[in-house]
């Protein structure tokens, strides 16, 4: 009787060790988060269970000021406790990082409401990047997005302050986070974000190096479309435009001539000549995507065919029927410049060149991220502050006195991956406001070796861009047909191509 009464005993002891073990794992990642800050409810969405688990809030990074960003995490839903986990920044400078969670790359599709303003319907997004990676959308400086400071003089920044600020960010967040320490983590982002992912990068490096706690396990970065170099980016539009027949040879010709291939910064009147009849081809097209129509009439047809397996919000990209204006204007900046090098010194708003240049605004709608981020319900559930609070969000600020002052890139670029750290740099192929021709020409002009020739690269068995692979751990890939924001014109391709580098499988 007494061995029986121990038996069960025991049995009853490893039951109950089992059933700890099972709601420690299960409870592995809520159990460190900062209480309230998960999203328990996601305003729009009517599909049940989210397949991972959500936070958002602020992190200070100045007590004295009151500057605050505010993050968006989406963790992965395969592995969040082995997966890597990415930062994403949009460019701009000054636009927000739910550029990339809304239209690009993030858990959901958006769909307009039933009338303007209205709360849009949610659908999961199948291409999100979050099925492989955990994933922070950060909005970058303060004064971005859902980010703010108490003290205006804060809006007055550039490079290096974003830079220290985001490094002192992920700081405290891997505090309020240390379950992800462990797991690889990389920094990714597009356009303007050229110059805050190496900037934030040598941050995140530099602080390893000087022993900054929590210790970051940083394993490399990717920067998609982005500007890196004045002479690089700035002599890439001309020869980008005759090789996609957008200029005749004789334009072309006329311009290298009168130029010397130096198209940025040309100070005889006939490069300058030669210029204009350049800008005077191309002044109708979509400069973020040469295959996407500019200018809409009610009666243009849809881009994308029928029969399509992408999401239905990209499929909407070009249709205009019912729209109320032949022209749909979209974000004044998913990049920066407008058809022009990235230069040391004050960077125009995006407001300031849209007044400037209003025929090279992009031709796609904000609407539905508007109308999400200014809903006081989504605001309350993603518990950011109020419009009431910090005013409306806006795709791209005017509040920032924005000063691009860390210089070229390619010196970060080299210090970086020498150190050997992984580097994605990617483009879209159709893409004529940073066109893969600088990036492609400063990639080379770093003097690695060549360890994967050029060769083409492949999703479902279909070509889907091109790559090649340096010494030093650095890639460079053009992805085909797809515009400046590469994961919204080619989402499915851009998850496959993510998914295989964050793996370090052969592209």
């Amino acid at each position: 009787m007494a061995s029986s009464s121990a038996s069960s005993s025991s049995s009853s002891f490893l039951f109950l060790l089992l059933v700890v073990a099972s709601s420690l794992q299960a409870c592995r990642r809520c159990g460190a988060a900062p209480a309230g800050a998960e999203v328990t409810r996601v305003p729009g969405y009517g599909g049940g269970q989210l397949p991972s688990r959500h936070y958002a809030g602020y992190v200070t990074v100045d007590e004295a000021h009151g500057r605050r960003l505010f993050y968006y995490l989406v963790e992965s839903e395969r592995d969040p406790a082995k997966d890597p986990l990415v930062l994403w920044l949009n460019g701009g400078p000054g636009c927000s990082s739910f550029d990339g969670f809304v239209y690009e790359h993030g858990p959901f599709n958006f769909e307009a409401g039933g009338s303007a303003g209205s709360l849009p319907k949610l659908h999961l997004n199948p291409y999100s990047w979050s099925k492989v990676s955990s994933v922070i959308y950060l909005d970058s400086p303060a004064g971005v997005g859902l980010s703010y400071s108490n003290d205006t003089s804060d809006y007055d920044t550039g490079d290096l302050k974003t830079a220290a600020d985001s490094h002192t960010f992920l700081l405290k967040w891997f505090q309020l986070y240390p379950e992800f320490l462990k797991n690889p983590f990389y920094i990714a982002g597009e356009s303007y974000a050229g110059v805050y992912v190496p900037t934030l990068s040598h941050e995140v490096v530099k602080g390893i190096h000087e022993g900054a706690k929590p210790t970051i396990n940083f394993k490399g970065y990717m920067v998609g479309n982005g500007v890196c170099d004045t002479a690089f980016d700035g002599n890439a539009l001309v020869p980008f435009a005759h090789g996609m027949a957008l200029i005749s040879d004789d334009i072309y010709k006329e311009a290298y001539t009168a130029c010397q291939g130096n198209y940025w910064n040309g100070t005889s009147a006939n490069c300058e000549e030669a210029l204009s009849k350049v800008d005077t081809e191309i002044e109708g097209l979509n400069i973020y995507d040469i295959l996407e129509p500019c200018y809409h009439s009610k009666s243009m047809k849809q881009v994308i065919p029928q029969k399509s397996k992408a999401p239905q919000s990209f499929q909407d990209l070009g249709v205009t029927t019912g729209k109320p204006l032949p022209v749909r204007t979209r974000m004044l900046g998913r990049a920066w410049p407008l058809r022009a090098p990235v230069r040391e010194g004050r960077v125009p708003s995006w407001q300031e060149l849209a007044v400037a240049a209003p025929s090279g605004v992009p031709c796609m709608s904000d609407e539905v991220a508007t109308a999400w981020l200014n809903n006081d319900g989504v605001r309350s559930a993603i518990h950011a502050e109020p419009v009431s609070s910090i005013g409306p969000w806006l795709l791209c600020t005017d509040k920032l006195d924005f000063h691009h002052d860390a210089g070229s890139m390619i010196i970060y670029h080299k210090n970086l991956t020498n150190q050997g750290y992984r580097a994605l740099i990617y483009s879209g192929d159709h893409d004529m406001c940073v066109p893969y021709t600088g990036t492609e020409a400063w990639t080379a002009s770093l003097g690695y070796g060549v360890v994967d020739s050029w060769r083409p690269w492949f999703t479902n068995e279909q070509v889907s861009g091109y790559t090649q692979g340096y010494e030093e751990g650095l890639t460079f890939a053009t992805i085909k047909g797809a515009g400046h924001t590469v994961p919204e014109y080619k989402p499915q391709e851009a998850l496959a191509f993510y998914s295989r580098w964050l793996a370090g499988s052969k592209l």
